[in-house]
């Protein structure tokens, strides 16, 4: 039977944009400071997990919410399982909008929304081909089960939890990533570099922060300076803009008396690709690095500002590394905090470095390198409890081949293997890869101010999922 996908989409078309626009009107970044035992991150990735559970009930599948972790819309039967694994949670907005990151806005054919292409949008279209197949009452040998998540974007303990309670589905896709296929993922690790010691020196480093994720390439960043006189405070004004006129940032000081506050706006982008961003926390401590500050504050803006500044493949840090079919190595700094002690208080100073690494590398070579490099820097290193090791799945898997097939079938194009840095859900199963939702040629707004999705991607991607998620399950 011959179908004409890209009629069935049109033909739902108005009903997919009010049911994503809805869902992109609630702000699901995760916050810890109001997450309950019934919203394990926060109110906003439950609230948005529940609304898109509801899509399900509505359409009459079979839904499953485990305990506002996670949650699935399932229909079919057959002994095999394909999942669909999309997620709810979105990075905070930060600054640099021209819209309201969470009104969305239809706008020369782009959907503006944070969550617009990571991920509700390509979760909306991979539900929305799968709702086609149901509808158009296809023959099928295997369940279908559209897994929703709301927790990618930090400690994926959303699917932790998930697997603690549902069985895995035997092979399957994310759409979280981009066309025509992604079935590599290097491995992901965040080490931490934690300063201590006084705070003597001429200067002092009241307080410098950056960052708003790990996984994101810090947009801004401000420092507050004790300086040692008034003369001291107009030579580091004058320096300040001498070096924002020199370099890809922008910025303001603001001098009271002997104390300095200063702010760097740089560009934020994907942690998977700091080499796309300006990293607004390293340049600052690269400003900052030639004044006499002391103790554990020159030893923290030393090591950002000269050590970690723009080692975008870490060069400097002592662990580069490519493989060839992986690629290189790459690193990103992505959190920065450093404060004044207090009243013999110790603050936890400290730098998050997020490592994408390709196999033929581990994570703890990688922290034996770190540890010995940036312990000469008086830093001591630790790691988080997530480690994700390098993911493949061989271009010849029936998954990966097929869903090749139905790209090139839709595009006329030609499609190839391809592997990131990122890490998607696609991982989380022995045969899982991402697929789409971007396409070949697109600008990656993702984890960035006025990210969008066009419409007419959103589209063609809906029409690839249905045709897909139909020849892998038939």
């Amino acid at each position: 039977m011959e179908i004409n996908w890209q009629k069935e989409v049109e033909a739902r078309k108005d009903d997919l944009l009010k049911d994503l626009f809805d869902l992109l009107r609630i702000n699901s970044e995760r916050d810890d400071n109001k997450k309950t035992a019934d919203a394990p991150f926060g109110p906003g990735p439950r609230d948005a997990l529940k609304h898109m559970l509801a899509y399900g009930e509505r359409d009459g599948f079979t839904v499953k919410n485990v305990d506002n972790y996670a949650g699935h819309i399932e229909f079919g039967e057959g002994d095999e399982t394909l999942g669909i694994f999309g997620h709810m949670d979105v990075v905070p907005a930060g600054d640099g909008w021209q819209t309201d990151p969470y009104e969305p806005e239809l706008k020369d054919g782009k959907i503006f929304a944070r969550g617009s292409s990571d991920d509700k949008g390509p979760s909306m279209a991979a539900y929305y081909g799968m709702k086609i197949v149901r509808d158009l009452g296809l023959p099928l040998s295997k369940k279908i089960r559209f897994v929703v998540g709301s927790d990618e974007e930090s400690g994926w303990g959303d699917m932790n939890y998930y697997f603690e309670h549902e069985e895995k589905p035997d092979f399957g896709f994310s759409p979280d990533a981009e066309f025509p296929i992604i079935n590599g993922e290097k491995g992901n690790i965040t080490l931490g570099a934690h300063f201590h010691g006084n705070n003597e020196g001429e200067y002092r480093l009241k307080s410098f922060a950056a960052g708003l994720r790990e996984n994101m390439v810090p947009g801004s960043a401000n420092a507050k300076v004790i300086l040692p006189n008034d003369k001291a405070a107009l030579e580091m004004e004058k320096a300040f803009y001498d070096f924002v006129e020199k370099n890809p940032v922008t910025g303001t000081i603001t001098v009271e008396g002997v104390e300095a506050s200063l702010e760097l706006v740089g560009k934020s982008a994907h942690g998977a690709s700091p080499q796309s961003g300006i990293n607004a926390g390293t340049f600052l401590a690269l400003f900052l690095d030639q004044f006499k500050f002391g103790g554990g504050a020159k030893q923290f803006l030393h090591v950002a500002g000269t050590i970690i500044h723009e080692d975008f493949y870490g060069e400097k840090l002592g662990v580069a590394y490519e493989d060839e079919k992986m690629g290189k190595l790459t690193m990103n700094a992505g959190l920065f905090a450093f404060k004044e002690s207090t009243d013999g208080f110790q603050a936890d100073n400290f730098i998050a470095m997020n490592f994408r690494y390709p196999k033929g590398i581990t994570a703890e070579g990688l922290e034996i390198s770190i540890d010995g490099n940036l312990g000469m820097q008086g830093a001591s290193i630790t790691h988080n409890e997530r480690n994700m090791l390098p993911h493949y799945v061989p271009e010849d898997d029936p998954l990966v081949a097929t869903l090749l097939s139905v790209y090139e079938d839709h595009t006329g194009e030609k499609g190839h293997e391809k592997i990131i840095g990122g890490g998607t859900y696609g991982r989380l199963l022995e045969r899982g890869v991402a697929y789409g939702a971007m396409f070949p040629g697109y600008v990656d707004t993702m984890h960035q101010a006025n990210e969008f999705m066009t419409l007419d991607d959103l589209l063609r991607a809906t029409a690839i999922y249905a045709d897909a998620i139909y020849r892998l399950a038939k």
